[in-house]
């Protein structure tokens, strides 16, 4: 296993350097025709190095990544799949990307889907994740959450509104439980490299932005068939 494994990585970083470095060895001539031929090179080489360099990570964090707050979940309770997703309310990717993440559930019965708050884009932000993880906590997220998307931004009349959905207090409260999981968060979404929201999470894979649907369920059909 360790033979095969070294060849793996072997075989990456020797495309990584045949990729950025291949002048050193080739003629750019050489160089320039293949990506032209085939421009998915590039993509696929800094992926798989992506997948290494998070893959770690991910494995000392699976637990941590992968279990949900409270009702911090939709879909299924005994996935095969977890998709993880950090996720700010303000965060315009974030909407657009939510009816995405409802497609995937309502046809993968396998999926499970994890939210986590990662409040980046002010006050307003942060008081909505506090007050979608006091309702998580009294398992009604999914009222909160889906009256949010349906509102508009987070501001005091929105939050309340979502707040009221899920039959709890329109303000925040200072809770320890919450504060700590949303520093969590932040510090897991770090480590992962986020650079903003969404972030997605499946298998060892990492996904900065907006993705689309199509990215997302080509990454599910990988992780399943891994097993």
């Amino acid at each position: 296993m360790a033979a095969i494994a070294g060849g793996v990585i072997g075989s990456l970083l020797t495309a990584a350097a045949l990729t950025f470095a291949m002048p050193t060895f080739l003629s750019s001539k050489i160089v320039r025709r293949g990506l032209l031929a085939d421009p998915n090179i590039l993509n696929e080489t800094v992926d798989a190095l992506r997948g290494l360099q998070y893959a770690p990570i991910l494995a000392g964090n699976r637990a941590a990544i992968e279990t949900p707050f409270g009702s911090s979940w939709k879909g299924s309770s005994k996935p095969d799949v977890t998709l993880v997703e950090f996720f700010d309310y303000a965060c315009p990717y974030c909407k657009a990307s939510n009816p995405t993440v409802d497609r995937l559930l309502q046809e993968d019965k396998g999926l499970r889907v994890v939210y986590r708050e990662l409040p980046i884009l002010g006050p307003d932000s942060v008081a909505a994740a506090r007050l979608s993880l006091e309702a998580s906590r009294l398992g009604r997220f999914a009222q909160f959450h889906d009256t949010m998307w349906a509102t508009g931004r987070p501001a005091p009349d929105t939050n309340a509104k979502a707040a009221q959905a899920a039959g709890i207090a329109p303000e925040p409260q200072q809770d320890p439980v919450i504060e700590e999981e949303l520093k969590r968060n932040f510090q897991l979404a770090g480590q992962l490299g986020a650079t903003g929201t969404p972030v997605f999470v499946i298998g060892n894979t990492v996904l900065n932005g907006a993705v689309g649907y199509d990215t997302l369920k080509q990454e599910i059909a990988k992780v399943r068939a891994k097993g």
